[in-house]
């Protein structure tokens, strides 16, 4: 029997994953990593906790399985994307790592913007220069850092700074290098115009692969801390967004994936690249060799939920813990009681500001059209109403750059609830349909692993025979109808509050 690692390098921890050879989970073990916020805006991680976790991670999860390493027949990496390493000639970390979350480099984003002009962000690295990828990181320890600056002799992402600790090889592939803002999305190579604009050295980026692509193997003295077999295989792996698309099957035309965790992700196949030449959605190198992805990103999509929980649910909190069972759960059912549109209640889930496709900072939240006849039923079936609506403002882009979508794969939270499962697929008018997998971008990397070694010719034929449909939702006809309705005038509140909005920021750093 032959068995493939996966290793998620993800922000709230370590996890690695054992399948074997029919897809089957073995072992599960997760790490919690520590975060860092040393000011207000900055989100840091230390790599040394991102590699002593791995090899905690790796030793737990073969033991657990109780397997011999010399049938694990290769190891698949995945990782949280943008998020900067830096290292010296001697290969040592010059400090801590900057995270994707982390939202300092505005001024550094706005100068990159200034410097480059947006027809050449397009034409170049496809997508605009946003304070979560890395090329502003790298600005910002220029202008603040020097003396950290001058000693760069590499700069790689979290899950391959953890191939360089296992393998003693530097290397990139192609859908994390994607989201550096260094990247030529649409030839799948370095931008050399990019680096040259923005004055960065071309030879600080390693190689790129495609990521079923071998990059190293196990070092001898990496098999002695972790239990592997050295010599043993590891592929190229993903960025945590294509992982976790393979893993869910989102490998082929008209499927599209919605994942809502804290924040809101819209990821689409695509055999041929698109780019949004108003960089409203991203155009991204997906992890199936020559294909891409378009992504939009909605900041606090769950966790407009969980907000919503934490001020106001405090009597289902109570009730679920003496029933012993989910918050969410009696929130949902309280939700469900509410008609479609909650009787005119709107919400705009814009708590920490919007990407897609606003690109505001300054961008707030909002009940529109509360009135005396709504209730906490009203209010929380708006916010989930909200939160989709928001989703399907980056379906509806995907749609004007062409791509033809039929079918939503869900995962998050809004998988597990059959009331949101059905606004879904009523808001967006499409079929929503959620798989068995449920390990996230761990189990696409172990997936690309199988392939890189082997195990299957291509990325599709793994997951066709890996990945397995489980729950179907029809949108209903006439509720689609209702929502179309709604959704109109969700898109028309955001241009008419903006000024507000910004009037507002303003106050608050004024007066703060």
């Amino acid at each position: 029997m032959r068995y493939f690692i996966g290793i998620d390098v993800g922000t709230s921890g370590i996890k690695t994953i054992i399948i074997d050879e029919h897809g089957e989970l073995i072992a599960r073990v997760f790490k919690d990593i520590p975060l860092y916020t040393p000011h207000p805006n900055w989100a840091e991680q230390d790599p040394q906790d991102w590699w002593q976790a791995t090899i905690t991670t790796i030793r737990e999860a073969i033991s657990s399985a109780n397997i011999d390493a010399a049938s694990v027949a290769g190891i698949g990496l995945s990782g949280q994307m943008h998020s900067s390493v830096m290292l010296d000639e001697n290969n040592e970390v010059l400090r801590p790592s900057i995270l994707w979350c982390d939202t300092r480099t505005s001024e550094q984003c706005r100068w990159i913007t200034e410097t480059v002009g947006e027809e050449n962000l397009v034409n170049w690295v496809s997508n605009p220069a946003l304070e979560g990828f890395t090329a502003p990181k790298i600005i910002w320890v220029r202008d603040h850092e020097p003396e950290i600056y001058d000693k760069i002799n590499h700069v790689v992402l979290p899950k391959d700074y953890i191939r360089y600790k296992m393998t003693d090889e530097y290397a990139m592939e192609v859908s994390d290098a994607a989201g550096t803002l260094l990247f030529d999305v649409q030839r799948r190579q370095w931008s050399h115009e990019m680096m040259d604009a923005i004055g960065l050295p071309k030879d600080v980026m390693p190689a790129v692969f495609e990521s079923i692509d071998i990059c190293g193997a196990i070092t001898k003295s990496v098999a002695e801390v972790t239990g592997l077999k050295a010599g043993t295989p590891v592929v190229a792996g993903g960025a945590d967004n294509t992982c976790g698309a393979v893993g869910t099957g989102i490998v082929r035309p008209g499927r599209a994936l919605a994942s809502l965790g804290t924040s809101g992700v819209v990821f689409a196949h695509m055999d041929e690249v698109h780019v949004d030449p108003d960089l409203r959605v991203h155009s991204f190198c997906h992890s199936i060799p020559h294909k891409w992805y378009l992504m939009g990103v909605v900041l606090f999509a769950g966790g407009s939920l969980q907000w919503l929980r934490n001020t106001v649910g405090e009597i289902e909190v109570s009730a679920a813990h003496m029933m012993d069972i989910d918050p969410y759960e009696l929130m949902t059912r309280q939700a469900s009681r509410a008609p479609i549109g909650s009787e005119g209640l709107v919400f705009l889930p814009y708590l920490m500001g919007e990407r897609t496709p606003h690109k505001d900072a300054n961008a707030k939240g909002a009940f529109i059209g509360l009135s005396a006849r709504h209730d906490r039923t009203h209010l929380i079936r708006s916010v989930m109403e909200g939160i989709t609506f928001a989703m399907r403002d980056s379906i509806e882009i995907m749609r004007d750059l062409g791509l033809s979508l039929s079918e939503i794969r869900a995962t998050g939270g809004g998988a597990r609830s059959d009331l949101w499962r059905q606004i879904q697929a009523d808001i967006y008018g499409m079929e929503v349909v959620t798989v068995n997998a449920e390990e996230g971008p761990a189990f696409g990397a172990a997936i690309l692993a199988a392939v890189g070694t082997g195990m299957f010719n291509q990325v599709e034929e793994a997951t066709d025979e890996w990945v397995k449909i489980v729950t179907r939702t029809e949108p209903g006809a006439k509720a689609s109808e209702q929502y179309d309705e709604y959704y109109q005038v969700f898109r028309d509140l955001y241009p008419v509050l903006k000024p507000g909005f910004d009037r507002l920021s303003g106050l608050v750093k004024k007066h703060t």
